[in-house]
């Protein structure tokens, strides 16, 4: 399950975790803060195997650094479900991680959860793009 968390003022908030731990969350936190980053790509697999919903548009998430600590909160702005190889490059750039261009973000997509998860993403896996704003 996605970790909860405290808020005050806002009660028990779903915890957004980016990347695997270490540099690349470290990373992928900072361009968040600094508005790099106003996107996120996961497999809806994932939210079958983890008993998950969907964000929604106006959910608002803990996004969690290095530690499980909080690190600011993003509002979802937008949802969407495409296959794999229809993610188009304007929701790629807007990852905000110097992708060069959408062979290069399905590259590094399909290496980070075959490393992480051990999944070979099919060019048909439904992927959920998820737009956000930052609020320190």
């Amino acid at each position: 399950m996605f970790p909860r968390i405290g808020v005050p003022g806002h009660g028990e908030l779903r915890g957004l975790e980016l990347g695997d731990r270490g540099p690349l969350r470290q990373r992928l936190t900072s361009l968040v803060a600094d508005g790099t980053k106003t996107a996120t790509a996961g497999r809806l697999s994932e939210y079958d195997d983890e008993g998950e919903e969907l964000e929604h548009v106006g959910e608002r998430l803990v996004l969690l650094d290095d530690d499980d600590r909080p690190a600011g909160t993003v509002v979802v702005t937008a949802v969407e479900i495409v296959p794999f190889t229809e993610v188009p490059w304007a929701f790629a750039d807007a990852e905000g991680e110097g992708f060069t261009d959408i062979d290069d973000w399905r590259t590094q997509h399909r290496r980070f959860w075959l490393r992480t998860e051990g999944v070979v993403v099919p060019d048909d896996e439904p992927i959920v793009l998820i737009r956000l704003r930052y609020e320190p």
